[in-house]
């Protein structure tokens, strides 16, 4: 199955004592190469930046630990 590891950054969900204080999560998962598309809309609509694509390998679900 053909999977793309995407490193990603977005804006935290939780107000941090003022709202103008803002905390980025990082992220690194597998995403199927059919489902791309959705998880890229998903990420822009959360505010977030894609910071890194490559083609990998593995199974579904399957923890890439973060980096």
């Amino acid at each position: 199955m053909r999977m793309f590891k995407v490193t990603a950054c977005v804006p935290s969900q939780t107000r941090i004592r003022t709202q103008r204080e803002l905390q980025n999560t990082y992220f690194t998962k597998l995403v199927p190469y059919d489902n791309w598309f959705k998880e890229q809309q998903r990420i822009m609509k959360m505010g977030g930046k894609i910071l890194k694509v490559q083609l990998a390998t593995g199974k579904p679900g399957m923890n890439t630990g973060l980096m």
